[in-house]
């Protein structure tokens, strides 16, 4: 029987536990994960950058209080973070939320910072109005700083501010040079993907001559679509930096398409066919189409109107399959417009070197001989793509070239991660991953290549035969009606059953 000493005792034995539980669930932090790209599981690289910290790190994050409800859980999945990293850090990190619509004055301080506003609607009971949000951070130590404009959900949240720390903390950064002298877009051309190198690497330009030998210093060289001839001296610089261990990215397509003269043709020979086949890698002059491609808008008239329709475009690849290798791990579909067939002729008696293919196309690709002619409303068939996976990127590693081990990376298409003269060009997001990771990997430091790939960002379906497809629209129009029909048998019965029993006097 329970006595009131007894109720009280429990009452306060179960407050005890109550107030224990929540101590130590302030002090250990714990999220459980179940989403398909465990977005907020700390990655490797996070929790290795966040133990080597030596200096505190200070996170000030902007963030406006009254957010609608789409965006409140940005700013607590954002403090859900700084709380782990604050814990993972062994305290080396230092975070404070900041509310800048609270007066004018701390309005200001963010602007400041470099936290600009996002006009963003909001609905107000009957009508909507525009609200000035802040959703940004500021990561700094000493008198250095990182600026997080908007701070992006999902994935990239950690990505961006394990990015940002790593900038901070990194001292003398390694060299990465970026080819020049042979016709190569400008290294500012491929934007974003020195933005993304700036983290780890210094990155300056560098012109090949014909007396000096490439700095040793230089912890990779990227080379991205050569266009005038390369002299065989510089390729032999190119061979005297791989002597040294060096290590070499090339982006190079051995064809070329333009859509505005509607023509497809061979790359001029520029000297770096041979070169690659002492290497090993043959570059062929076909272009390689596949079912899993991208589009393009074609006009199209009907009486007086014009209009645009997305029309499939096999000369497009989207390469969405990948081998589990450091560069291309975590990818999910490269965008490679016009890419040559590439072949590794492998030396099976060599075994100083390791030919590994990254990426390949899909089951169902083809191959076109250049020169041709192009027609984007060409009508495709089955027999056209009658090649399996093909390789359209492969990595390098051993004794390439004399007997200290090196490396080299090499991608049948030079454009496809260049923004552009003006910069402005989007380019597809692992496009630029899959440079970046390249480079990292060349370069020795792997440590942000999981963390940059992190996140499921599209899950495209398997392409279909077109017997299945036809099989498809059938059961979609008959099953219903299939199921309609079954249902009024069912129902018929029933009620036949009921009058029979009903006859027999059983009702």
């Amino acid at each position: 029987m329970l006595t009131k000493r007894n109720i009280i005792t429990k009452l306060g034995l179960l407050t005890a536990i109550i107030v224990l539980v929540n101590l130590i669930a302030s002090k250990a932090f714990l999220r459980l994960d179940f989403t398909a790209d465990q977005r907020y599981t700390l990655d490797k690289a996070t929790k290795d950058i966040l133990s080597d910290l030596e200096e505190v790190i200070t996170i000030k994050a902007y963030f406006s209080e009254d957010l609608p409800p789409q965006l409140l859980s940005n700013r607590q999945d954002f403090k859900d973070l700084l709380i782990e990293y604050e814990n993972r850090s062994g305290s080396q990190i230092v975070y404070e939320f900041i509310n800048p619509n609270e007066d004018e004055a701390a309005e200001q301080k963010a602007q400041q910072t470099g936290i600009s506003p996002l006009l963003i609607n909001v609905q107000d009971r009957d009508q909507v109005k525009q609200m000035r949000a802040y959703m940004g951070a500021v990561v700094e130590t000493g008198d250095r700083k990182e600026i997080l404009p908007v701070i992006q959900p999902g994935a990239a949240m950690e990505y961006d501010l394990t990015t940002a720390i790593k900038k901070l903390t990194v001292v003398d950064k390694p060299k990465v040079a970026f080819l020049q002298g042979h016709g190569e877009p400008s290294m500012y051309a491929s934007q974003q993907v020195v933005q993304q190198l700036s983290v780890l690497f210094e990155v300056e330009p560098y012109t090949l001559s014909d007396t000096a030998e490439i700095p040793a210093f230089y912890k990779a060289i990227a080379w991205v679509s050569p266009q005038d001839t390369v002299p065989d001296s510089h390729l032999m610089k190119l061979d005297n930096y791989l002597k040294t261990g060096g290590s070499i990215y090339l982006a190079y397509s051995g064809v070329q398409g333009n859509l505005q003269s509607n023509s497809l043709t061979k790359a001029p020979d520029i000297g770096l066919k041979g070169w690659l086949e002492d290497k090993g890698i043959h570059l062929g002059s076909n272009f390689v189409i596949d079912v899993s491609c991208g589009s393009v808008s074609v006009q199209q008239q009907q009486g007086p109107f014009v209009f645009n329709t997305q029309v499939e475009f096999p000369y497009f690849p989207m390469i969405a399959k990948f081998a589990d290798h450091p560069v291309s791990k975590g990818l999910e579909s490269l965008f490679l417009p016009f890419v040559s067939d590439l072949q590794i002729n492998q030396d099976t008696s060599n075994t100083l070197v390791t030919y590994t293919p990254l990426a390949f196309t899909s089951e169902r690709s083809g191959l076109v001989p250049a020169p041709a002619m192009l027609d984007i409303n060409r009508e495709w068939t089955a027999q056209d793509f009658n090649q399996t996976a093909q390789p359209v990127a492969v990595a390098l590693e051993g004794q390439l070239v004399g007997n200290t081990p090196s490396k080299i990376v090499m991608i049948a298409n030079g454009q496809f991660a260049v923004n552009g003269a003006q910069g402005n060009q989007a380019v597809n997001p692992d496009n630029v991953n899959f440079t970046v990771n390249a480079i990292d990997w060349l370069a020795d430091d792997t440590g942000l290549i999981d963390l940059r790939t992190k996140g499921v960002t599209s899950r495209p379906l398997d392409p279909l035969e077109e017997d299945t497809k036809a099989f498809l629209s059938y059961a979609n129009v008959l099953a219903p009606i299939a199921l309609i029909i079954l249902y009024g048998m069912l129902r018929r019965q029933q009620y036949l059953n009921k009058r029979r029993r009903w006859m027999e006097g059983n009702i």
